[in-house]
C-alpha cells in the first residue's frame, strides 16, 4: 500500500472514530481536515448546536433533527482555528451532502475524501455534490473502504 493510500485510510479511520461521538440514533457522521503536510486541522461530528438540548425526542424525529442538527462537515469548518485553504476533508460514511458541498468549496478546502455510498437517501445530494466540486475544480475521491490491506 502506498504512502499516500495509508494517510487516506488513517484519516478516513480518525473520521469514523469522530463520527462515534455523535448522538445521531440513525446517522453518525464524522470529519477530519488537514493540511498539506497531513497535520489535522479540525475535526467535527454531526450534532445539535451548543444550548440545544440532546434529547431522545428530538434526536428520534425525523424531521425536526434535520432543521436544527449541523452537519460533520459544517462543525469542522467552523471549529478551524485557521485557513483551510488548499486543505483536504475526510468524511465519513459518506461523501458530503450538497449544503455542505457549498461550504466545503467556499471555505478554500481543495480535496474530498469519502467511502463510496450508495445509501438512496442520500445519492441525489450526492450526485449534486460530485457536480459541484467538478464545476468548482475541487478535487474529490471516493475510496471502498470494505477491503482493505
Amino acid at each position: 500500500m502506498s504512502n499516500e493510500f495509508k494517510w487516506e485510510y488513517r484519516f478516513i479511520d480518525l473520521a469514523k472514530f469522530i463520527s462515534c461521538w455523535s448522538k445521531d440514533p440513525s446517522t453518525k457522521v464524522g470529519a477530519v481536515i488537514v493540511d498539506s503536510r497531513n497535520r489535522i486541522v479540525s475535526v467535527g461530528y454531526n450534532g445539535f448546536p451548543v444550548g440545544i438540548e440532546d434529547s431522545q425526542i428530538l434526536l428520534n424525529s425525523r424531521e425536526m433533527k434535520y432543521k436544527k442538527i449541523v452537519h460533520a462537515e459544517a462543525n469542522s469548518i467552523l471549529f478551524a482555528n485557521k485557513s483551510l485553504d488548499n486543505c483536504s476533508l475526510y468524511c465519513f460514511p459518506m461523501f458530503p451532502c450538497s449544503n455542505c458541498c457549498a461550504l466545503i468549496i467556499q471555505s478554500g478546502i481543495r480535496k474530498i475524501i469519502a467511502p463510496l455510498s450508495t445509501n438512496p437517501r442520500w445519492i441525489e445530494s450526492i450526485n449534486l455534490s460530485i457536480e459541484m466540486c467538478e464545476e468548482a475544480g475541487v478535487e474529490y475521491k471516493l475510496i471502498d473502504c470494505r477491503f482493505r490491506i
